[in-house]
């Protein structure tokens, strides 16, 4: 396969092994050929196939399988469910198990739904119950505390259903996102809700516990909170749990509860899945598409998905038990609008959904095909007994394919696999393949880095690139212009029949982004991974109807992000909160310095070294942060005393105290260390820990002899309920463009993603 250089920068940092001084010990070939030595456990004529199969650029498993098959971790599965049951003793055993998930590269996935609601009693104690959202809490600092594998950071997915008593505190526990930064959220819509929701009616909440009534609510209450909140900043999503149980291939063994952190992988308590696509953009040459490639792709991925089961070893016993007996695979595709440009069809129009269900169809089919012909070899999943295959219960309607046939092969031979299909973001491996990502829409057709002396890099869709230099029409000027807009749909200098073809996400209407969604759906086993974006100046009625279109037409769940939600904006004013387009703002001068002022200086142990964080007050409160750090010179003093002369203009410009504290708080360093019993991320985290304590200081009248930060370190400050928003615009790694799709922020250039 030929590599760009993203995806020898990706490789190089991230999947390449090393050795034991930190030094790349392979290239592509090397690491193509350790993965498929391993997986084919020695069958030469496996190995054979499976290196060709990954150069061909065809198919790419998940990352875990590509980082650590045939090295120590062996851990090769992405995607896991752990139960939480109302008692302590699983609740903490849970939070252990998903360290270790995480260390392993893993992301998780939970339910918190069984725990009894706030004051509940427990008869144990003869005290009560604090309730699930202080759980979350504590499972959100666990993994904070654990970097994944040393390659990614812990990932977690939590879902309450809708008729937990605590629901309301649950679909507003992000309205601060410096809150729970760790998790995604999902609300579990009920049937039963939505059929209240019809009615306007109201709908009873059910303690987990007792079983019983403990309120009702209205419906459409309910409902416009969570939209209310979607709108604000995405979170929490929606999952229609009833719909994925509906689909539940084994419900014999259990009721599924709980996805992985995107969403695409509904699995039981104590499940795991690995997962891989097919870039299919590769399959359509000289204006038609190969579909017998294709198939012979289908056969061997779904050979070597099947092959990761019986190679990995899984982080707990009982994980390992439940995935060899389920044996879920989820082969998806990567490359979708790739191929549209290719057939010139839009993304935005009937053709292309009736080309997404009909390629889905045949890579669903022709997986469950190989999936028989691995049963008649070596035998159906173990749980097949008793699951909706032997009952011949697999719904595929309105097909093009032999389904009658081929359900009845199944339930004659039985199946390897209890499910086949699943559609996963594809960040870093679509970068590897470049290929679009998953069955996205490309975000921009051109982007611009910023390298160093003001040098620009500039990267056009490869399609595109052909496209306007058959037309004449490119130019490096063009491109950069482009690249400033991320949409050609106002270019006059273009031809209409190009702007309609190379449309990108913010040129799709939600409708088509969920009816593509559901087009996928329909023939996936699994879940579909997507997010629904919405324009800045989308309105909410705009997001109900988009929640109500996605039951309607089927999908498991759904993701949606308006642009610009998120932007950090320090200082808002009535009209910047209305209006985020607003180009007024009040301009504050700063309060002038007396001679003389009083203040603390706190002592805070970092990974750099010991630091002093002296704040000083006037009348008004807070005024001014010095900072001062050990032996530390050069770039790392300069940049730390530019933090302590922002935060010090922030105070005099009467910004809260509360609001200084969450933009500092929680940002990562290569070096945190534990200190007085919390974790310091960093320096710039160090100094909002040290505010915090002067605030709780202050509102406890204490400004003056104050006691050592050691005492005092562990005193925190409650979430501000203010409009104050966080969110990075540029890639922590390398500062390129940062996307959000997939349900994940991820990088254009380095694979630095945050699900």
């Amino acid at each position: 396969m030929i590599l760009s250089d993203n995806a020898r920068v990706v490789l190089e940092k991230r999947y390449y092994k090393k050795d034991a001084k930190g030094k790349i010990a392979e290239d592509w070939n090397g690491m193509i050929d350790r993965v498929a030595e391993n997986i084919s456990a020695g069958d030469a004529d496996l190995k054979k196939r499976f290196v060709s199969l990954l150069d061909s650029g065809y198919f790419l498993p998940n990352s875990p399988t590509l980082m650590n098959a045939g090295n120590d971790l062996q851990q090769l599965s992405a995607c896991f469910v752990l139960p939480i049951d109302d008692s302590i003793d699983s609740i903490f055993t849970s939070i252990k198990n998903a360290a270790l998930i995480h260390k392993s590269g893993g992301g998780t996935g939970f339910s918190f739904s069984r725990l009894r609601e706030t004051d509940a009693r427990v008869k144990t104690t003869s005290g009560v119950s604090s309730g699930p959202i202080s759980f979350l809490q504590v499972f959100n600092a666990a993994t904070d505390a654990v970097k994944q594998g040393g390659t990614r950071r812990g990932a977690n997915m939590a879902i309450l259903n809708v008729d937990h008593p605590q629901i309301i505190e649950f679909i507003t526990a992000k309205s601060d996102l410096t809150a729970l930064n760790n998790f995604n959220l999902s609300v579990g819509i009920t049937d039963e809700f939505m059929k209240a929701l019809k009615k306007g009616e109201d709908f009873n909440l059910i303690s987990p516990h007792t079983k019983k009534v403990t309120n009702t609510l209205n419906s459409t209450d309910v409902f416009e909170l969570l939209v209310e909140m979607a709108y604000s900043n995405g979170e929490p999503g929606v999952v229609f749990i009833d719909i994925i149980n509906k689909y539940n291939p084994t419900p014999h063994i259990g009721q599924i509860e709980s996805t992985n952190p995107c969403g695409e992988q509904p699995l039981l308590p104590n499940e795991a899945c690995n997962l891989g696509s097919i870039n299919v953009a590769q399959f359509y040459r000289d204006g038609k598409y190969d579909w017998t490639s294709l198939r012979e792709a289908i056969f061997n991925s779904v050979e070597f998905l099947d092959a990761v089961i019986d190679q990995s070893q899984f982080p707990l016993p009982e994980i390992g038990e439940m995935a060899r007996a389920n044996r879920k695979i989820g082969l998806g595709i990567m490359g979708f609008a790739d191929l549209l440009y290719l057939m010139e069809v839009p993304y935005n129009s009937d053709r292309g959904v009736e080309i997404a269900e009909e390629l889905m169809e045949f890579i669903d089919y022709y997986s469950k095909y190989q999936s028989v012909e691995l049963a008649k070899k070596k035998g159906a999943f173990t749980n097949f007994k008793g699951s909706i295959y032997e009952k011949g219960k697999l719904e595929r309607e309105g097909g093009k394919l032999d389904w009658k046939g081929l359900i009845a092969d199944i339930k004659k031979y039985g199946i390897r696999n209890a499910t086949v299909t699943t559609i996963a973001p594809t960040g870093t491996i679509s970068m590897i393949a470049n290929a679009s990502s998953g069955i996205e829409p490309q975000f921009s057709l051109v982007y611009i880095k910023n390298v160093m002396d003001g040098e620009k890099l500039v990267y056009v869709n490869s399609i595109f690139e052909k496209k306007m230099r058959e037309l004449g029409l490119y130019s490096e000027e063009l491109m950069e212009k482009i690249a400033n807009a991320n949409s050609i749909a106002s270019f006059t200098e273009l031809p209409q029949e190009v702007k309609d073809i190379f449309v990108t996400t913010h040129d799709i209407s939600p409708e088509w982004h969920i009816r593509m969604q559901a087009a996928f759906q329909k023939y996936t086993d699994n879940a579909v991974s997507k997010t629904i974006n919405f324009s800045n100046n989308a309105t909410k009625e705009d997001i109900k109807a988009s929640f109500l279109l996605a039951y309607k037409l089927g999908c498991k769940g759904i993701t949606v992000y308006r642009d610009g939600s998120r932007d950090n904006q320090v200082l808002s004013t009535a009209q910047t909160k209305s209006n985020a387009q607003a180009a007024t703002v009040d301009r504050v001068a700063p309060r002038n310095r007396p001679e003389i002022m009083n203040g603390i200086t706190s002592r805070v142990e970092t990974g750099c070294g010991h630091m002093y964080v002296t704040i000083n007050s006037d009348e008004n409160g807070a005024f001014e942060v010095f900072t001062q750090m050990g032996k530390v010179g050069g770039c790392a003093s300069a940049q730390l005393e530019a933090v302590a002369r922002l935060a010090s203009l922030c105070l005099r410009t009467n910004v809260k105290v509360e609001s200084l504290i969450n933009q500092l708080r929680g940002i990562r360093c290569p070096s945190p260390m534990w200190y007085g019993g919390t974790m310091v991320t960093s320096c710039a985290d160090a100094i909002a820990k040290a505010l915090e304590s002067y605030l709780r200081l202050q509102n406890n009248g204490q400004i003056h002899g104050i006691s050592p930060m050691e005492q005092v370190i562990s005193l925190t400050v409650n979430p501000t309920t203010s409009d104050q928003k966080t969110e990075y615009g540029s890639c922590p790694d390398c500062g390129g463009t940062i996307e959000f799709s997939e349900g994940c922020r991820k990088c254009n250039f380095c694979g630095w993603s945050k699900c």
